[in-house]
């Protein structure tokens, strides 16, 4: 399916470049990637194989990356200063991406939608299901967490020797498939080849070192959502690697223990990426809970 671009989206008014595919009158699922990820983050064959399953898919770049709005005069992110309660240097929240999501929905003449976020994008679909719960059709939070301290934590000892991103395209493709490396699924062969396909179309497309930075700070600026949680009344399904180096599991422990009546899938083996051996059942477990949700058998 072509890219194409929603312009002046949501209060923000920014651009958001996107993707759609599968039938137009299938129940619309829309893939929110993680912090510093873009639309050809979600592998074409899992597109397919959600396709495939009776659905219709909208993969999209969030602010600040790939081929939407950047937001190269924000301030530059303080870590330790936000870390020590210092939000300042904060551009915007959870809140604002959640808002641009519904905007693109709106600008795609979409009443609502079902919501597959991984990672940070977990952490927006939820935000779209707290504060637009009429928009929410399901949400399926995939190796996130509620942002609640202690839970969901990364091991960066293991990425410690990794450095910055480089700005010359074949070392970054270098450096962001051993990132990917680090990040991948014990349990699974790692497709080396495909992973560095996909990281040159991102460095391509318009790779944003400090966007990744401000959009993690995001996160810190949102802080801990599980009480707003608990309030959600949408079928709830909570997929997580039992390998996640990135995000502990413990965070989709905590996510499927706060939303209630969630589904909570632990996957053997899978780390903080989506291994194609496991693409049918990730996509069959996906589809099953939005015809569950429309109210018509899964296909």
């Amino acid at each position: 399916m072509p890219e194409l671009k929603a312009r002046n989206v949501g209060p923000a008014g920014i651009e958001i470049a996107y993707e759609r595919s599968g039938a137009p009158d299938a129940p619309p699922v829309l893939l929110i990637t993680g912090a510093g990820g873009q639309l050809v983050t979600w592998p074409e064959g899992f597109c397919q194989a959600l396709v495939d399953r009776g659905l219709q898919v909208i993969r999209f770049d969030t602010r600040d990356s790939g081929r939407s709005t950047h937001f190269p005069d924000a301030p530059v992110p303080d870590f330790p200063a936000a870390l020590a309660g210092d939000l300042s240097s904060a551009s915007y929240s959870l809140s604002d991406l959640a808002a641009d999501t519904v905007g693109l929905l709106d600008a795609l003449g979409l009443d609502g939608a079902h919501l597959v976020g991984s990672s940070m994008g977990g952490m927006i679909a939820q935000m779209v299901a707290i504060e637009h719960p009429d928009r929410a059709r399901s949400l399926t939070s995939m190796m996130s967490t509620t942002g609640e301290p202690g839970v969901g934590e990364a091991d960066f000892s293991v990425f410690a020797e990794l450095g910055g991103p480089p700005q010359d395209r074949e070392a970054f493709v270098e450096w962001q498939v051993r990132a990917l490396r680090l990040a991948a699924s014990p349990g699974f062969a790692f497709d080396a080849t495909a992973a560095a396909e996909r990281s040159g179309r991102i460095f391509d497309r318009g790779y944003d070192a400090l966007g990744m930075q401000r959009q993690g700070l995001a996160v810190i600026a949102t802080g801990d959502r599980t009480a707003r949680l608990r309030s959600l009344r949408l079928p709830t399904l909570v997929l997580h690697g039992a390998s996640d180096l990135v995000c502990d599991a413990s965070g989709g422990r905590a996510t499927a223990a706060a939303v209630p009546g969630a589904e909570l899938v632990i996957l053997e083996g899978m780390g903080h990426h989506l291994p194609q051996e496991l693409w049918p059942e990730l996509a069959t477990r996906i589809a099953a809970l939005v015809h569950r949700a429309e109210g018509c058998p899964s296909r």
